[in-house]
């Protein structure tokens, strides 16, 4: 069986900047992206390679409890930004802007992106949606700071939605997705993550675009794929969307270790003398 030769200068990249990305594409190279929302998981993601760390704004399901992400502040978004931002050394980090912080007009788009890049040290924010963000994505492109689309299944409009149903499936939603997309590359996106949609039409949108695109649900042939952690880790137990795939159990290792502990406690097994001063 043959092997992709992966060219060192790409992938090894000493950061991962929205260039190294584009190589990327042209190089057939997979991107690997991954959620984070804290120093010490942020510093495991960009020791084991990881090439996109995006603080998501789904920080408001999985850190604060909430059921949708639209309750989570810019403050709020900042301060993970900080504390990931802290960690990494190679990985690109990007920013969700949550809901709210960009949608009324492109000048309060530009300062919600702003201070984010000022306050947290992000390298790129992320929008969702295609034509009515637009002068907010050529703002804040124009101002220098790179930004990252969000096409398919936007979370922070799922009461417009009403579910978390595939998106773009009837023939209209598609080709505005399709027509989304080509506007998005045009306003001077780096790169559009494609949510929750037809394989297909992910394969079609991928090879239409010069950008890359990372999938969450929308096959393989994205550019890059992105999970967030805590579904891959499987942290998370009672979100089962069939394009997760969990790389571990650790609700279930987290469970045994505190009840081995408790144990430990209850016993007077810990600390030993060798654990004692």
């Amino acid at each position: 069986m043959s092997t992709q030769t992966v060219p060192p200068p790409v992938v090894n990249a000493r950061r991962v900047t929205t260039q190294t990305l584009q190589e990327m594409k042209a190089a057939r190279i997979p991107i690997a992206a991954l959620t984070a929302y804290d120093y010490t998981l942020a510093r495991i993601l960009d020791a084991a390679g990881i090439d996109v760390i995006l603080v998501g704004d789904s920080a408001s399901n999985v850190m604060a409890g909430h059921e949708t992400t639209l309750p989570i502040t810019l403050d709020q978004m900042i301060y993970h930004a900080q504390c990931v931002v802290r960690a990494v050394r190679r990985a690109l980090v990007v920013v969700d802007l949550p809901f709210g912080s960009y949608q009324g007009n492109p000048n309060e788009a530009l300062a919600s992106a702003i201070r984010v890049m000022k306050e947290a040290g992000a390298h790129a924010v992320k929008l969702e949606g295609g034509k009515p963000i637009l002068e907010a994505v050529e703002r804040i492109v124009t101002a220098g700071i790179p930004v990252m689309g969000h096409l398919g299944l936007t979370p922070q409009s799922i009461y417009r939605f009403g579910t978390y149903k595939v998106r773009a499936q009837e023939p209209e939603e598609a080709e505005q997705l399709r027509r989304d997309a080509k506007l998005l590359e045009e306003a001077g996106c780096f790169a559009i993550v494609l949510e929750k949609i037809p394989a297909e039409l992910a394969r079609e949108v991928t090879a239409s675009l010069r950008i890359p695109t990372i999938g969450i649900g929308a096959g393989v042939h994205c550019d890059g794929q992105i999970l967030v952690l805590h579904d891959m880790l499987g942290l998370t137990t009672d979100f089962n969307p069939r394009f997760v795939r969990r790389y571990a159990r650790l609700a279930e290792t987290i469970t045994e270790a505190v009840q081995h502990y408790v144990q430990d406690v209850r016993q007077r097994a810990f600390p030993s003398p060798e654990e004692s001063y």
